[in-house]
């Protein structure tokens, strides 16, 4: 009988020991997505800086072409007076 009595304690103790913690858990869940979170939205903004820089790239390179254009209307039509 006692040593009945010893085993159970024993096992009921181990499984004391197993229990999981839910808030230690959860802690560390929630530490995971918010690392997942902050590499996703840190690769999501370079690729928006990215093409942002790209398009500005394109728009100057535009502009200072039509801006060429006009300068050359404009000695153009000096030049045919």
């Amino acid at each position: 009988m006692i040593k009945a009595a010893v085993t159970v304690a024993v096992l009921a103790l181990g499984l004391a020991a197993c229990k999981p913690n839910a808030t230690e858990n959860n802690t560390a869940d929630t530490n995971v997505e918010n690392s997942a979170l902050t590499d996703v939205n840190a690769a999501s903004n370079d690729a928006t800086n990215n093409a942002d820089a790209a398009l500005n790239s394109d728009v100057n390179a535009t502009n200072a072409t039509d801006a060429n254009a006009a300068g050359n209307a404009s000695a153009n039509t000096t030049n045919a007076q």
